[in-house]
C-alpha cells in the first residue's frame, strides 16, 4: 500500500501540473501569472469573502508585513481593492475586483474543460462510469 501512496501523490502532482498548464494555454489569464502565496490570497478572499490584511496574514500564517506587499502587488494588478472597514476605522476591508472574479472563473472553466475533454478522450465509456466512484474514495481521504 506504501507503492500505491507514493505513486498516488506523485500522479496527484503530475495531474496539478497539467491543469495549470492547460489553463494558461488554452485561456491564459491574469490569475495564471501570479506567485503561489499571491494565488492563496485570492483563492482565500474568493472562498470566504473579504478580510483585512492582517485576518489574510493569519489565515496564511505569514507576518502582515510579508502579506502587505503580496497586497499592494494584487492591488497594483487591478486583482484586489480596499475599502474602509465599517467596524474599525484604522482598518482596511480586502476584496476580489470584478477583474480578479473573472479571471479566477475563466482559470477554473479552462481546467475543467481540459479535464473533461481529457477523460472523454482518454477513458472507455466503462472507464467513466468508473469514475465517481474513485473520485469518492479520494473525497475520503481528506475527511477528518
Amino acid at each position: 500500500m506504501l507503492e500505491a501512496a507514493a505513486e498516488l501523490r506523485v500522479l496527484i502532482g503530475q495531474l496539478t501540473r497539467r491543469l495549470r498548464e492547460q489553463s494558461q494555454v488554452d485561456n491564459p489569464t491574469q490569475v495564471d501569472n501570479l506567485t503561489n502565496a499571491q494565488k492563496a490570497v485570492l483563492i482565500h478572499l474568493d472562498r470566504d469573502g473579504q478580510a483585512t490584511l492582517s485576518a489574510l496574514a493569519r489565515a496564511e500564517g505569514m507576518r502582515p508585513q510579508s502579506m502587505g506587499a503580496i497586497i499592494s502587488a494584487l492591488s497594483s494588478a487591478g486583482l484586489v481593492e480596499s475599502g474602509p472597514d465599517p467596524a474599525d476605522g484604522r482598518q482596511r476591508i480586502l476584496s476580489l475586483t470584478t477583474e480578479a472574479r473573472r479571471s479566477i472563473s475563466a482559470s477554473r472553466a479552462a481546467k475543467a474543460d481540459w479535464l473533461y475533454r481529457t477523460i472523454q478522450s482518454k477513458l472507455t465509456p466503462d472507464e467513466q462510469e468508473r469514475l465517481p466512484g474513485a473520485i469518492h474514495l479520494l473525497k475520503r481521504l481528506l475527511e477528518p
